[in-house]
């Protein structure tokens, strides 16, 4: 075979056809899996701080002086003097019961008593004349008897119809209608040429505006556990009625005075479980001018507001920004990395929010790194690389917000613990 090759001639050659393909080969190979990254989380390093306890309670207003206005005497109104839903002074007239028949009446007691001052006078004088002649045997014992009789009589009969004339005075002075304390009266409930009987018919109410009473209601779980922690001293307050409130309206707007706890009521209402407590506000006059409604809007009766209770603080709180909480299936859940920067899972109890921070009340212990970032990264029992974020700490209330001030308004009530 002269143009062909023999066997020992293509052995080698197609051995190195092998090795070259199985070079090219090897290098198109992916290299092994690396183990991937650890990912990097933010954390916080719980801090203890003292902070402001300023729980919140739903409350309504309530005049300070609410006085109903009735008659006296029964009889027809003559005249109504003032405005309804207007401002009265004390002493200001307010309604007017036909006096004529009264005026009468008083005539009368009067005419009553002056007949019987004369009615006295001569029985003395009739006692005088005789008694001397009992001694001179010329009358007998019982006409003295009955001259002293007729004496007492004319002096119990003087004492009733003095008694009439009182009675009839006050009916007469009762006939004018005035206003028994300065406050803001409501709408008339009756008018001239009415009948109305005495202590019976409501004719109007003034309620006294300035201070204003705000009442609410404090759950009983809330005052046990503030005795409890009052207890164990992880909160501290100063004397119970001097503790004080802020109030907000239900538009978010805030009333720019504090209040004061004035009365805390010592039953709890069995149907509903609640404390009762009263705190009051200075509700100046200048509030009711409409140039200030929108500066300083003014407290009316009957409003429902959220007041805050001021005076409480709070000794060792651990706070944690409120992105760091998440709920689980048992509620309240944070992620720790904790020894070997290994996450875990705490179930906490998170109560109230301070800004844009929880306070944590069981599940975490200070010095412990909480990971606020980067929970979309982390499972339980990986390991993380903690990248410690400043926290921002609550600024320990300087002494004198804390301590009371002296109020020129009148004082409010506080919750009983």
């Amino acid at each position: 075979m002269r143009h062909g090759m023999g066997i020992p001639q293509v052995m080698p050659a197609i051995l190195a056809c092998v090795l070259v393909l199985g070079n090219v080969g090897c290098q198109n190979e992916p290299p092994p899996p690396q183990a991937p990254p650890m990912p990097h989380v933010n954390v916080v390093t719980v801090i203890p701080q003292t902070i402001l306890d300023e729980p919140e309670f739903i409350g309504q207003t309530a005049a300070f002086r609410p006085v109903e206005i009735r008659s006296q005497v029964t009889g027809i109104i003559k005249d109504v003097f003032f405005a309804e839903g207007r401002e009265v002074a004390k002493g200001d007239r307010l309604y007017l019961i036909d006096p004529v028949p009264f005026e009468a009446a008083m005539l009368s007691a009067k005419a009553q008593v002056s007949q019987a001052q004369a009615r006295l006078v001569q029985a003395r004088q009739n006692y005088e004349r005789i008694k001397p002649l009992l001694e001179e045997q010329a009358v007998s014992q019982k006409d003295v008897d009955d001259a002293i009789a007729e004496g007492l009589a004319a002096k119990a009969l003087l004492d009733a119809v003095k008694a009439d004339l009182v009675k009839a005075q006050f009916d007469l002075d009762n006939t004018l209608i005035l206003a028994p304390i300065s406050g803001v009266t409501e709408r008339s409930q009756l008018y001239e040429g009415r009948l109305v009987s005495a202590n019976n018919d409501l004719l109007t109410n003034i309620r006294q505006m300035d201070p204003m009473y705000v009442n609410v209601s404090v759950p009983e779980t809330y005052i046990l556990k503030r005795r409890r922690e009052l207890a164990e001293d992880r909160v501290q307050r100063g004397d119970l009625f001097q503790l004080r409130g802020r109030i907000s309206f239900s538009d978010g707007s805030t009333y720019p005075h504090e209040g004061v706890l004035d009365f805390a009521d010592v039953v709890f209402r069995p149907e509903t479980g609640m404390l009762q407590g009263r705190f009051v506000f200075p509700n100046p006059k200048a509030l009711f001018a409409p140039e200030d409604e929108e500066k300083s809007p003014n407290l009316l009766p009957g409003q429902f507001v959220k007041l805050r209770l001021l005076g409480y603080t709070r000794n060792n709180a651990l706070l944690v920004p409120q992105r760091a909480v998440q709920q689980g299936p048992t509620g309240s859940v944070l992620f720790v990395v904790g020894e070997g920067d290994v996450v875990e899972m705490r179930d906490v109890t998170a109560t109230m929010w301070y800004g844009n921070q929880w306070l944590i009340e069981d599940g975490i212990y200070p010095g412990e790194r909480v990971v606020i970032d980067g929970l979309h990264m982390i499972r339980p029992g990986i390991p993380v690389t903690p990248v410690v974020q400043d926290a921002t700490p609550v600024p320990e209330p300087h002494p004198t917000e804390l301590a009371v001030p002296e109020m020129s308004e009148t004082p409010v009530p506080v919750l009983p613990e």
